[in-house]
């Protein structure tokens, strides 16, 4: 029997799966680190989502342990190397959020350009300023993905009828050209974008990735959209770009630091004078928490699962 540790807060629907596939399972999403650690030697398994950081630390007591399952795309809070010297296996399950972060994707940068917060805000107050919310179209503009995994190839898609053309560069892919894209070089897009939109991993390459030099590197304006990880992105940077007039503006689904109750000082002030502005989106981490992808990341990850299950007996 294969026992596994759900450590984190789940839906419902992974619980049927998980007893489909025969295995047992300890469900404690409020689970402290060191009970973790006690429990480690009785376990085959792991699921976490974000709160649990996977580490030599915790993995000290880990003899049986042979695979962490995370519910979601990034992998950002498990050291992999670590993993891979235990022979543990990593699962995860972006294919099961790529669509609502694309549609997110989408969305945010479709209100950004049409002003439509700001609209919707001065309307609710009575005003009515057609010209002041006059917006940009879509169409005919250059688009810039910057990675073209699961995330970055469905935005493409949900562009696509869209009459826009779209850019895509990825570091570590070979020969990903597309209908929906065409591979392009940074060179390429810091020349053309009028948008440019992360869909990448947090690694120490990409920490602190699109900071003044990055954004001054674009010939045109342009709109900004991170939908990947907060920390890829300085938000000093967004503000000295929007206020130089680099950015035109920014839609951020994530932050440097999404503890908002820990901010310094400073991160504090930036983060008050990018929500003073119009041409700013914000949202809470929400772009691939659909109710949706909820259920779907869970039958990614079990489908996963039962692949190597064999292997695990």
């Amino acid at each position: 029997m294969i026992t596994c540790l759900v450590a984190d807060t789940m839906h419902e629907s992974l619980f049927p799966m998980l007893e489909g596939l025969g295995i047992q399972y300890h469900y404690n999403p409020e689970i402290r680190r060191d009970e973790i650690k006690a429990m480690l030697p009785e376990l085959d398994g792991i699921i976490i989502r974000s709160k649990t950081r996977i580490d030599a630390d915790l993995l000290a007591g880990s003899g049986r342990l042979k695979f962490v399952a995370r519910a979601g795309a990034g992998i950002d809070n498990l050291d992999e190397e670590v993993l891979k010297q235990r022979g543990i296996e990593i699962i995860n399950a972006p294919e099961g959020n790529r669509n609502a972060v694309g549609e997110q994707t989408l969305g945010m940068l479709l209100a950004l350009m049409n002003n439509l917060m700001k609209a919707d805000r001065e309307v609710r107050g009575f005003t009515w300023d057609r010209e002041g919310n006059r917006g940009y179209e879509l169409a005919g503009k250059t688009v810039g993905i910057i990675g073209y995994g699961n995330m970055g190839m469905t935005f493409a898609r949900k562009l696509s009828g869209m009459e826009c053309n779209v850019l895509a560069y990825d570091k570590y892919k070979e020969n990903y050209a597309d209908r929906f894209c065409t591979i392009s070089g940074m060179d390429r897009i810091f020349e053309e974008a009028d948008v440019v939109s992360l869909h990448i991993p947090l690694t120490e390459e990409t920490n602190g990735m699109v900071n003044d030099v990055f954004l001054d590197s674009f010939v045109k304006p342009v709109y900004l959209l991170n939908t990947a990880r907060g920390e890829i992105v300085s938000l000093s940077a967004v503000l000295n770009g929007l206020q130089t007039g680099k950015l035109r503006g920014a839609a951020l689904d994530v932050l440097e630091n999404e503890k908002l109750n820990t901010l310094t000082r400073e991160q504090k002030e930036t983060l008050e004078a990018l929500a003073r502005r119009d041409d700013v989106l914000l949202s809470p981490h929400v772009g691939g928490w659909t109710f949706e992808s909820y259920v779907r990341i869970n039958e990614v990850l079990t489908a996963k699962l039962a692949e190597i299950l064999p292997g695990l007996s």
